[in-house]
């Protein structure tokens, strides 16, 4: 197994992580917000459990829905950010449980206790960060909730008993792809504060008629410049990442509501009814009529 371990200090969105004493990997259930809620990275390999509330999930250069439930395994220096929405401000107490982990923790006793191997694709894939089937989200979330009552060995044979779930999950989906794994570089404290700032004004204005300009304006940059640190640090070009944005509110309300389709179009802020039909097809690879059907199934 080959972990690629980036670790950049002094970076606003480095998150530094603290191994409780005596333990090989931190559990803990996290407030919804707080101060770590930014998009941050770390050495560590992150399980996210999603425990309440609904919104969009940013790992890497995906961009998607999560409901209470998901589980998602995030690697080494991945980005990744899961917000709230509306962001209201409002307090969600114990919306996540977090455990994250050093992944050589378990590759270096793999030569002699050989069972640990099998850990070694799983751990392989979430360098992409990997979501979990609805059925293997539940069982392991099951073990999960119980493991704060847990410590030592007993907790420690309990994570083992989550990555055993994970492992035969066949339909985890891949998130982030190779090329924003190649290419992600973070930038000074500066540049990141301002990707921050950036990406709270696309939330909070997704649904406007915004423009490449105002985006620019927002955190004080050139649109020639700003266009390209935008895709340097989020994988998506600015059309890429809007188009994201209203395609989740566009989902949500297709699933949600009973609008008419038409009316969702611009609801969701797409500008016409034929560029709507033909972007949420080609990325969803159904019609919205279809994706209606099939998300109320479930």
């Amino acid at each position: 197994m080959k972990q690629d371990q980036h670790i950049w200090a002094g970076s606003a969105t480095f998150e530094h992580i603290e191994m409780p004493e005596n333990q090989c990997f931190l559990w803990r259930k996290d407030n919804y917000p707080w101060a770590r809620n930014v998009w941050n990275f770390h050495p560590e390999f992150e399980l996210h459990l999603i425990r309440k509330s609904s919104g969009l999930c940013y790992i890497g250069d995906h961009i998607g829905q999560f409901d209470p439930g998901q589980l998602t395994l995030v690697g080494s220096g991945l980005p990744h950010d899961w917000i709230t929405l509306p962001s209201d401000g409002k307090h969600i107490p114990e919306r996540d449980i977090v455990v994250q982990f050093n992944p050589e923790t378990f590759a270096g006793p793999s030569q002699f206790l050989i069972e640990l191997e099998e850990l070694d694709l799983l751990f392989d894939k979430a360098q992409f960060g990997l979501e979990f089937s609805p059925g293997a989200a539940k069982d392991a979330s099951e073990i999960l909730e119980g493991m704060g009552n847990l410590s030592g060995l007993d907790q420690l044979v309990a994570l083992l008993s989550v990555f055993s779930i994970l492992i035969k999950d066949t339909s985890a989906k891949t998130l982030a792809t190779s090329h924003y794994l190649t290419d992600f570089r973070p930038g000074s404290s500066l540049e990141l504060k301002r990707l921050e700032t950036a990406l709270n004004y696309l939330r909070q204005n997704f649904l406007q008629d915004i423009k490449l300009s105002d985006a620019a304006d927002a955190v004080g940059m050139s649109e020639s410049a700003f266009s390209r640190f935008f895709k340097a640090q989020t994988g998506n070009t600015f059309t890429q990442h809007i188009s994201s944005l209203r395609l989740w509110m566009a989902k949500r309300l297709l699933k949600e509501t009973d609008h008419p389709i038409t009316e969702i179009c611009f609801e969701a802020g797409f500008s016409n009814i034929s560029n709507f039909n033909r972007i949420f097809l080609k990325t969803t690879g159904l019609r919205p009529s279809d994706y209606r059907k099939t998300a109320r199934r479930f």
